[in-house]
């Protein structure tokens, strides 16, 4: 049996390693930085961790414990359209692949990268306010061919 995405990196440990070097790298970026400039939880990279595990096919910890896809998405939303912020931010995914080693494995670089394209897309699918979100998502699913129908 084919091995999750999640699997693939490394599990958790994986997980945590991405989380924390995309982290630093939008910290560093001057345009990403913005997005945390009004401060930003704690243990966000766990936080991040936990909600990547998930939609890549690990354990369902965040749905069952910190919350829906609808916080999520609502958390991403009302900040207007920000496309060059989106694209630094999955810029700094790109080297976060390659600070955790990886980039190395070129299929799962490339559905990683695919997937956070995608979820980098879908957190910006409310502009105007979150409001506009509505109740009741379920966080999305990855796997090696893309976006798990529900």
């Amino acid at each position: 049996m084919e091995p999750t995405i999640f699997e693939a990196m490394g599990g958790m440990p994986g997980c945590i390693a991405l989380a924390d070097a995309w982290h630093l790298r939008c910290l560093a970026d001057p345009v990403v930085s913005h997005a945390f400039s009004h401060g930003f939880h704690d243990d966000h990279t766990q936080r991040l961790a936990t909600y990547w595990a998930e939609a890549l096919g690990g354990p369902g910890e965040f749905s069952g414990v910190l919350g829906d896809e609808t916080e999520v998405v609502r958390m991403h939303s009302g900040e207007g359209e920000h496309q060059e912020m989106d694209d630094r931010a999955i810029a700094c995914f790109v080297g976060a692949l390659a600070d955790v080693g990886l980039a190395a494995d070129g299929r799962l670089a490339t559905a990683l990268t695919a997937y956070f394209t995608w979820a980098t897309g879908a957190m910006s699918t409310f502009p105007e306010s979150a409001d506009d979100v509505p109740d009741g998502l379920r966080l999305p699913r990855w796997d090696w061919s893309g976006l798990v129908p529900r």
